[in-house]
């Protein structure tokens, strides 16, 4: 499942690509528009900012504001940087894996078998999505 932190970071992502590009968002605009708690929503900006996808701007006009074109930013690239992941299981991770401890052989294992069509599903649908994708096609 996807967590609230993603979740809230996708939809804060959106929000600043629908917004004239000249001025930077406030996260308190973010927050009242989008119904989250501001404090969580400023831990995840941080995120998103240390991650290369936000700049922000201190004092008056200030606020967080892309770095890159909605078009050049992926939702794989997003859902890592926030989730982790992408795999439900580390054997068939390719940036995070993990042998199982309870699996002796990867090849012979129905559930690796599984989760390698699940995980490449995924990729295909991230991949092939950028935030102005999910920003502005209705």
């Amino acid at each position: 499942m996807l967590s609230k932190k993603t979740k809230y970071g996708i939809k804060a992502l959106t929000y600043i690509a629908r917004k004239d590009e000249k001025f930077p968002v406030q996260a308190s605009e973010i927050s009242e528009s989008e119904n989250i708690s501001q404090k969580f929503l400023e831990s995840i900006m941080l995120e998103l900012r240390k991650s290369g996808f936000l700049g922000s701007k201190k004092g008056k006009g200030g606020g967080y504001y892309l770095i890159k074109k909605p078009s050049e930013i992926k939702m794989t690239a997003v859902i890592r940087v926030l989730e982790g992941p992408i795999a439900m299981v580390p054997c068939v991770s390719l940036n995070y894996y993990e042998k199982c401890d309870d699996c002796p052989d990867e090849d012979a294992c129905s559930v690796h078998k599984l989760m390698i069509q699940v995980r490449d599903a995924s990729l295909n649908v991230l991949g092939e999505n950028t935030l102005a994708d999910i920003a502005f096609k209705h």
